[in-house]
């Protein structure tokens, strides 16, 4: 199926292509290929806006997930037709993630792939409000940034421990 990439920003020039391949490569790691997803690369002022109003916390963040289906995490939806093959809509906050990687000195491209990861977990239900649900959340994140490794061969790994 498709993955759907709109830029909604200007701020900061995105190298679609390679996301697409890495959002795809890791949608068939998670052995949901057959279904859509929708990827925003969003500057501050939308994700400010969004996460104001779905989390309370208005202030630009790096990934905010929207999920079509809910999940136990591990587990994948069951369509009942064709329209409902479809995880839902990741936010990345390429302005934000593009100011963390001036700070931190990462590669922009590496760390767009790797916040992609973590959105797609959160869509298959994965979250990290505790210790115990990190871990696991951590652990889908290593098993499908090895297998876009193993592909690209990139030495991918999740951003941070402990997000909870």
């Amino acid at each position: 199926m498709s993955v759907a990439l709109r830029n909604a920003q200007r701020v900061v020039p995105v190298r679609r292509a390679p996301l697409r391949r890495a959002v795809c490569a890791l949608r068939a790691a998670l052995g949901a290929a057959r279904f859509d997803v929708g990827l925003i690369c969003a500057g501050n002022g939308l994700m400010r806006r969004l996460n104001g109003v779905y989390r309370q916390r208005p202030e630009p963040t790096d990934v905010l997930s929207f999920p079509y289906h809910r999940v136990v995490p591990g587990e994948l939806p069951r369509p009942r037709c064709r329209d409902e093959y479809n995880l839902g809509d990741i936010f990345l906050g390429v302005e934000y993630i593009h100011q963390q990687c001036l700070h931190t000195g990462e590669d922009f491209d590496s760390v767009l792939a790797v916040t992609a990861a973590h959105g797609l977990c959160h869509l298959l239900g994965y979250q990290h409000n505790t210790e115990a649900q990190w871990q696991q959340m951590y652990q889908k994140e290593v098993e499908i940034l090895e297998e876009l490794n193993r592909l690209t061969g990139a030495s991918l790994q999740p951003l941070t421990a402990g997000l909870f």
